[in-house]
């Protein structure tokens, strides 16, 4: 059975031809009650203090039950599943880094170039998730939800509106997934850790690859 396509982030155009986008949490939280909020806050501060202590190896369901002392029922029904609450933890830092990809200061924010914007795009992406890189590893171990949490969808959407103010031609849905896979966690994680390459060569490669993907493009 083929999925459903995700649907659209929100989006707006904006008078001068650039696209404002919506932030995008990694997981799709309803409105909470006040009190079910401070709730589901306790159980995250509790979640972040055994990443804290021991790692992300640390972070159980059992274990965040226990250290904030309720049932593990109820982590269950706030999170869902590991998945879940790894995703909820990420929340807070991929808003960070999505305000300053979306409302910050230039060459991220919107005030710079599309050009210039797409190749700073990629050595921030490489830098915010080498940072955290326990978290981000080992929130993608479920490929059929890799690519449908809305933190995805939104560089995805980000950096395909990128493309087409950079003139550049082709699918750019389709170039903006090529860019981003060279932005796996995993696999910036491997090259970092187990090839032991310099961050400023992953950097190197994505200019290069910013480079080819826009050959002969015009920016408007």
């Amino acid at each position: 059975m083929t999925a459903s396509p995700s649907p659209p982030l929100d989006s707006r155009d904006l008078p001068d031809g650039r696209t404002e986008l919506g932030l995008a949490s990694n997981g799709e939280q309803p409105q909470l009650r006040a009190d079910a909020a401070r709730n589901r806050a306790r159980l995250l501060e509790a979640a972040a203090g055994l990443v804290a202590v021991g790692g992300v190896a640390n972070l159980t369901m059992e274990a965040v039950a226990a250290a904030a002392k309720v049932g593990k029922g109820t982590v269950f029904r706030r999170f869902g599943d590991r998945f879940g609450l790894l995703q909820a933890l990420l929340a807070h830092r991929e808003e960070q880094f999505q305000a300053a990809f979306m409302a910050g200061p230039p060459p991220l924010g919107p005030d710079a170039p599309a050009m210039e914007r797409l190749c700073a795009f990629g050595p921030a992406v490489i830098r915010h998730e080498h940072a955290h890189d326990d978290l981000y590893v080992a929130a993608r171990t479920d490929a059929a939800r890799n690519y449908t949490v809305p933190a995805h969808r939104l560089r995805l959407t980000h950096v395909a509106m990128l493309l087409r103010q950079t003139g550049a031609g082709g699918d750019t849905e389709l170039l903006a997934q090529s860019l981003l896979s060279y932005l796996d966690p995993a696999l910036v994680h491997h090259l970092l850790t187990r090839s032991g390459m310099p961050l400023e060569r992953l950097e190197a490669g994505w200019y290069d690859l910013v480079a080819r993907l826009t050959a002969g493009a015009q920016t408007p």
